[in-house]
């Protein structure tokens, strides 16, 4: 079982994680069969051979990796596979400080995992805005907006951020057909100088929120 957590709350993680633990693991036998890595120190050959130890006296051993945002490729490739088979007696948590919406192993991997998500100061960018306006959550959307622009952060990035944002989402070509004439809309408006950069993102945020 895979379970992610998500988020910078570390004494809720915590918590949670010793839920799991006192539901798993006998507590006198929790040296032998709780490993605690760190991505960033963590090659493929490590973890292979932490996750080959069988439970000592136990139906349950819990694998925990820290800071999974900085596991190496081909640990995410195994890891995507490993999940897959739904190993018995094996609990692995990956215990993410933030997400990247653009990240496709996360994306992959939450579909066999129970994600737990904790405080989270998000970072915004792009993918974030994309996210916001997939869930139709135009006060949200406009919000990272604005803290892109108090980042500096320039409009044509913005746009380029959105389209290759939407080029990586699966959604039908009038979907994306939509976007793209939206965004090419907003794009003329700014360069002829009908609107102000910064209100014809607002308007085009609120128009891909309300997108059919």
């Amino acid at each position: 079982m895979f379970y992610i957590f998500i988020g910078e709350d570390n004494l809720s993680k915590e918590a949670r994680l010793r839920r799991i633990k006192e539901e798993a693991l006998p507590a006198h036998l929790e040296n032998f069969n709780f490993d605690v890595l760190y991505a960033k120190d963590t090659s493929l050959k490590d973890l292979q051979e932490k996750l080959l130890f069988l439970p000592v006296k136990s139906a349950k051993r819990i694998v925990v990796i820290k800071q999974a945002q900085a596991l190496k490729a081909d640990v995410k490739n195994f890891l995507s596979e490993y999940a897959r088979k739904e190993a018995k007696g094996m609990i692995v948590v990956l215990d993410f400080d933030h997400s990247d919406h653009g990240d496709s192993f996360l994306r992959d991997i939450s579909g066999y995992s129970r994600v737990i998500r904790f405080k989270e100061t998000l970072n915004p960018d792009a993918f974030l805005l994309s996210r916001q306006i997939d869930l139709k959550r135009a006060d949200a959307a406009l919000s990272v907006l604005s803290q892109l622009f108090k980042k500096g952060e320039r409009p044509e990035r913005i746009m380029g951020g959105l389209r290759s944002s939407w080029e990586r989402k699966a959604m039908t070509q009038l979907e994306l057909k939509k976007r793209i004439k939206l965004l090419l809309n907003c794009d003329i408006d700014i360069k002829k100088g009908r609107l102000r950069p910064e209100f014809a993102l607002e308007r085009l945020v609120v128009r891909l929120c309300g997108l059919k």
